[in-house]
């Protein structure tokens, strides 16, 4: 039985090393965004990452999202998925699901976690083994905040 456990771990580790690994290849709504009305500038010195991160609102509702930008894999593939995760979404709905992201990566709170406001961002459970990767996964999602609250700042992560 105890095999069966390891090998389902390994597999589950081997899947979500895919999913970050493929969404650092091949990034979803990269590129900039011309007609956004809301945008903000990520830079986590530690890793050099550098985001810039476009948001189109109509009203409350995230109709697009789109990000520019370097970085390793985990940093490009939390700001792909995470554009993935808001497009549509009221800015409550995408507030939830940063709260849910944070709280998934830094290791707080897990018993509140909802597997359905994560969906495929449960990829990045593992980064909260490693600190200094968790800047890395969060850069984007602050950013995000920044935007939808129009701060001109660049977030940075430290």
């Amino acid at each position: 039985m105890q095999t069966r456990v390891n090998s389902s771990m390994s597999d589950l580790t081997d899947l979500y090393q895919e999913v970050i690994l493929d969404h650092n290849r091949r990034p979803r709504n990269f590129g900039a965004l011309p007609d956004a009305n809301r945008s903000a500038e990520g830079y986590n010195p530690l890793c050099g990452d550098k985001l810039h991160l476009y948001i189109k609102l109509d009203g409350d509702r995230i109709t697009r999202a789109m990000f520019e930008g370097s970085g390793c894999a985990i940093s490009k593939a939390s700001a792909s998925l995470m554009t993935e995760a808001v497009t549509g979404r009221t800015v409550a709905e995408a507030t939830t699901i940063f709260e849910q992201f944070h709280q998934l990566v830094t290791g707080t709170r897990e018993a509140d976690l909802d597997d359905e406001v994560l969906g495929k961002l449960a990829v990045f459970g593992g980064v909260r083994e490693f600190p200094v990767r968790v800047k890395c996964a969060s850069l984007a999602w602050h950013t995000l905040k920044a935007a939808l609250s129009g701060t001109a700042d660049t977030v940075k992560t430290e």
